[in-house]
């Protein structure tokens, strides 16, 4: 069975009625580590649909969780908001409503690219509407046992005074400067290091918050949660997970959820995401330079617990290619092989939104970065491929849709991903080169005998070593001379492909004109 069957079944032997959640503080770009989340939610709340279960799925934006630093992509500006709700701090752009509105539009637009359509809830409103007033006093009547749950879970001792709620500070607006002195049911005394001091009646909302581990069981109990996956940092002894547990089951009075640990997705060269180092790749960012299938399929066919090593350049390709692949097989229309294991579920939990009746028409995806680089429009690459009758004359609309789509992908990619050595530009004029004697021979010999084949990959590809065999020299020769004439450079694709999609009239009287 697939992981996502596996959990839902354990689920189902609760009850058949369940609130899956998932969520995130939108401090700073939410990166495709976040994601790995999202993704694994959406799958355990696809198997449960499937077994006709009663199930919601919820996502929590922490919007009213406050800047910790000025992080190192933020002006120096933003030194002055440290410590305040990043939903009350200006957008970095000036478009949006807030800081936290400023990151979270790109990922929420980017759960309906993936096809996830969860319920949103955003902490800020919870705590000004009121949602978590019961759970705020249920806190500050419990303080010694909740003190005593942590000190004794964490190791941790907390201060003497400790009071289990952050006050915001009417006058700085920030909760990480804020004292409580004395609690006296409804209102909470403090002092605040810009100066203040004040009090604030729990009973109204947005006066403060929870501090992450009661704030986490709180929402448990709140929106009914029965499974929630974590990362392996809240999975550590003493962790949060931990003292959320009894928090929830000894305070609140609701049983700790069901969940899965999911292990970090690594980016090759930087190590583990981290938005606030603004060295992770973001959602959005991943969704502009692969497909949102492939993006579902890397989470989709790895085990939650199993660590992703992700690689944005050639890694893409092979990303792409395995995807495409895996529909082949699903189609029948390629063998199955060792290691494809629950090949149909994890094809299926791939796709955003319908599953295709048909195999989609494919272009091989790195094929496709050769071709794009080539033709300069949409138009030129359609042309190409129906010359080279790489595709039926007659393309269905969401072949042709999902064509577009990753072309456009590919040009995303190429800009900013792609290594250099597999990026060219085919020149319009004949750059200044020099060939050599024997390069001039070997263009000559290809020149000529181009009329006894057919302008096909196999066909160039045979000729050039064909000729370079009969003339006692390298093939590489004449690589050499037919990159540097077309493109300018030593290297680039291979040749048989590349001179194949390029109009046999012009190479030729390219390499004509470089020899004479």
């Amino acid at each position: 069975m697939h992981w996502a069957d596996v959990l839902a079944e354990e689920l189902i032997h609760d009850g058949m009625k369940h609130v899956l959640a998932t969520g995130i503080t939108p401090s700073g770009p939410i990166h495709i580590g976040n994601m790995r989340e999202v993704l694994t939610t959406d799958a355990v709340y696809r198997a449960l649909i499937k077994r006709d279960a009663d199930v919601e799925y919820v996502y929590i934006a922490d919007d009213y969780d406050h800047l910790r630093k000025r992080y190192p992509y933020l002006p120096e500006s933003y030194e002055q908001h440290i410590g305040k709700p990043i939903s009350e701090i200006p957008c970095p752009c000036g478009n949006h409503e807030s800081y936290a509105d400023h990151y979270l539009s790109d990922f929420l637009r980017s759960l309906e690219e993936i096809g996830i359509h969860p319920r949103v809830y955003r902490a800020k409103e919870m705590y000004t509407n009121g949602l978590y007033s019961e759970y705020i006093q249920t806190s500050l009547a419990h303080i010694e046992e909740i003190r005593t749950i942590i000190e004794t879970i964490s190791k941790r001792t907390l201060p003497k005074n400790w009071i289990p709620f952050n006050v915001q500070c009417e006058q700085c607006k920030r909760m990480t400067t804020t004292k409580p002195l004395l609690y006296d049911y409804p209102s909470i005394d403090y002092t605040c290091s810009c100066g203040h001091s004040g009090s604030v009646d729990i009973r109204k909302g947005g006066v403060g918050k929870l501090p992450w581990r009661l704030d986490w069981p709180a929402r448990w109990k709140m929106l009914q949660v029965t499974f929630e996956p974590f990362g392996k940092d809240h999975a550590t002894v003493g962790g949060a997970r931990q003292t959320g547990e009894r928090i929830v089951q000894d305070i609140f009075q609701y049983p700790a959820p069901k969940y899965v640990v999911y292990e970090f997705i690594m980016l090759k060269g930087k190590g583990a995401m981290h938005s606030s180092k603004g060295t992770g790749l973001s959602a959005s960012e991943m969704l502009q330079m692969t497909p949102p299938e492939v993006l579902r399929f890397l989470i989709m066919k790895n085990q939650p617990n199993k660590h992703i090593s992700f690689d944005p350049g050639l890694g893409l390709l092979s990303l792409v290619d395995e995807y495409d692949q895996f529909e082949r097989v699903f189609f029948g229309t390629e063998e199955k092989i060792k290691g494809m294991k629950d090949l149909d579920i994890i094809y299926e939990l791939s796709q955003p939104y319908t599953i295709p009746t048909r195999l989609p028409e494919q272009v091989p995806y790195r094929h496709l970065v050769t071709l794009t680089q080539i033709a300069e429009t949409w138009e030129e690459l359609l042309d190409i491929l129906h010359r080279t009758h790489q595709i039926p004359e007659s393309l269905d609309k969401d072949d042709e849709k999902r064509l577009r789509q990753r072309r456009s992908h590919v040009l995303y990619w190429l800009q900013h991903f792609a290594p250099s050595a597999l990026t060219f530009k085919v020149k319009k004029q004949l750059p200044s080169v020099t060939l050599t004697k024997d390069q001039k021979t070997l263009l000559e010999a290809f020149i000529k005998r181009t009329d006894d084949i057919a302008w096909s990959a196999d066909d160039i590809h045979n000729l050039i070593y064909k000729i370079s065999e009969e003339h006692h020299l390298p093939a590489a020769t004449a690589f050499a001379a037919m990159y540097q004439m077309l493109l300018d450079q030593e290297k680039g694709p291979r040749i048989g492909y590349f001179l194949s999609n390029l109009d046999k009239t012009f190479v030729l009287k390219r390499f004509q004109e470089a020899i004479t």
